[in-house]
């Protein structure tokens, strides 16, 4: 593991924080070479807010319908980011669309996951779509962020098989237990270094990242790297 100082992370959230727990649970293994500096929500009755208190990490609320505008939200919202330096952030479950000044402000620096295998089902209510739309496999995606909503360059995805009769709860449990090990592996990755993405094209490890990674075929062999 590198000797430098954890990357500074803030994280994002609009909700339980389930993926945010993820995170914490994965520095505490010593699976990220990072620390969450800060929970910034949305939303006042966040659960995720709860879960950020007793890991004692700071925590931060941005009332939306407070602000004029998006603009002037997000104008808020980027200086409270950038008074912890972080070197990622990282969006957990935030339910806010970004304007482009605040994407380009952040480019290269922030993620976000996305319930479907992009670029299919982009949007919200994904399970539903993807059970009505009768394809046999659903998943996750981790992505940078860009100006078109989740259609920034795919970095990794992990796969579910749709099972015969399965409910739109069920199928958003499996994806959401699979999200839980995705999140931090791609976390892991821009921590070290190892993860970048310059001038539109996705770097891993000093070489073009050209598909995204698959959890399953391509995790354990990279954390033996």
């Amino acid at each position: 593991m590198s000797q430098a100082e954890p990357m500074p992370v803030v994280v994002l959230i609009s909700g339980a924080g389930t993926n945010l727990q993820a995170l914490i649970d994965a520095i505490a293994a010593g699976e990220i070479h990072g620390r969450i500096v800060a929970v910034i929500s949305n939303r006042p009755g966040a659960g995720g807010l709860e879960r950020a208190v007793r890991a004692g990490i700071p925590t931060h609320v941005l009332d939306h319908t407070v602000y004029p505008d998006r603009a002037a939200f997000d104008q808020a919202m980027t200086a409270l980011i950038d008074g912890y330096t972080p070197g990622l952030v990282v969006l957990a479950g935030f339910m806010r669309i970004l304007t482009p000044g605040f994407v380009a402000h952040y480019t290269g620096r922030l993620l976000n996951i996305h319930p479907s295998l992009l670029p299919d089902f982009r949007g919200l209510n994904t399970h539903e779509r993807v059970l009505r739309a009768g394809v046999k496999e659903h998943g996750a995606s981790v992505h940078f962020v860009n100006n078109e909503l989740d259609g920034g360059p795919v970095i990794m995805q992990a796969r579910v098989e749709i099972r015969p009769g399965e409910t739109p709860e069920a199928l958003a449990a499996r994806v959401q237990q699979r999200e839980h090990r995705l999140y931090p592996w791609a976390v892991g990755l821009f921590a070290a270094g190892r993860l970048a993405l310059r001038d539109g094209q996705l770097w891993l490890d000093h070489k073009p990242l050209d598909a995204p990674l698959d959890m399953d075929a391509d995790m354990h062999g990279m954390q033996e790297n």
